[in-house]
């Protein structure tokens, strides 16, 4: 096993190399100047002297191999540099706006398996039953409401219950406090945005959760378990669920990894200045170093995710082995 990780470790080396060289020449194909933006900013006119100062200062004036190659170095020595628009390192940046994306995405991940997985289950023993048409209403509905939509109607149903209840509508806060801090005020800010996130992450898991199950109640050992006399119970939990969530567990995991920079939308909504929003900004204010080391954050994320998926794989199916 140890030595299963430590390939698949040095295997993501390459991936990483090569989702750098993609990143920093889309980067670069973007029209624009992030000095011209920055000086022009106020729609005074701008210095091409001031320009190629800037430029030199920032290192845009070295050819791109050269560029390339310190953006690489600064992933070796973890010295990312500062931002090109607002000056401050980008390590204080990502630390400032990660808590916030990070909560939400854990948060929503605990709040579709607890939804999908139990409800996908029951959907497949009660195939064609009213139980099974309500938990697939409710997952169709899922996948097919906007982000944006829900966040919204799930904000004025709350301001409409709160109202009602006391007089005065609730707002959630716009600071965010650390949960060790304040965890009360800390949960009014994220628990929102995760339920509504949380609810359509699910809708998609307890799809695949019931035709996984599904497919794993017809096979051959399932017919052979029951022949046997085995209750029911121990039928599905030790034999069809842990076979079945090999594919939700991938799901599970790439979705997660999803949401620590694909939330743009409902931190959008929900005024989270979180890392979604803040690639969007540099991308618009074409902060090349900031938007690098945001998308480079998120191949990190999804290589390190798929490593844990490859580790519980062989929990959950005692037939894979790892040399």
């Amino acid at each position: 096993m140890y030595r299963y990780i430590v390939k698949r470790l040095l295997l993501a080396v390459p991936t990483l190399v090569g989702a750098a060289a993609l990143v920093f020449i889309l980067m670069r194909l973007i029209p624009g100047d992030v000095c011209v933006i920055r000086m022009g900013a106020g729609g005074s006119h701008v210095d091409a002297a001031a320009v190629a100062l800037c430029h030199q200062q920032l290192g845009l004036d070295n050819s791109l191999f050269v560029q390339f190659l310190d953006f690489l170095w600064s992933y070796v020595t973890f010295d990312f540099g500062n931002s090109m628009w607002s000056g401050n390192p980008v390590a204080q940046e990502i630390a400032l706006r990660l808590p916030v994306s990070l909560e939400v995405a854990v948060l929503a991940t605990v709040i579709a398996i607890l939804i999908a997985i139990p409800l996908g289950t029951i959907s497949a023993l009660k195939e064609n039953t009213w139980l099974d048409h309500v938990v697939r209403v409710a997952a169709i509905a899922g996948i097919a409401t906007p982000s944006f939509w829900l966040g919204i109607m799930s904000l004025i149903l709350v301001m409409n219950i709160t109202a009602m209840a006391s007089g005065k509508p609730w707002l959630p806060p716009i600071d965010f406090v650390p949960l060790w801090q304040d965890p009360i005020r800390n949960l009014s800010i994220v628990l929102l945005p995760a339920i509504t996130v949380g609810y359509r992450y699910s809708a998609v898991t307890m799809r695949l959760t019931r035709s996984a199950m599904l497919e794993v109640l017809r096979e051959d050992y399932i017919r052979t378990a029951r022949a046997k006399g085995l209750l029911e119970q121990i039928i599905v939990n030790r034999h069809a669920l842990k076979n079945a969530l090999l594919p939700v567990v991938t799901l599970i995991g790439i979705e997660f990894a999803f949401l620590i920079g694909g939330l743009v939308i409902t931190e959008q909504v929900f005024n989270l200045n979180g890392i979604g929003r803040l690639l969007v900004q540099a991308v618009q204010n074409q902060d090349n170093v900031l938007a690098q080391a945001l998308v480079m954050l998120v191949v990190i994320i999804f290589v390190v995710t798929n490593l844990v998926i490859d580790v519980l794989y062989a929990w959950l199916d005692p037939r894979i082995r790892f040399s």
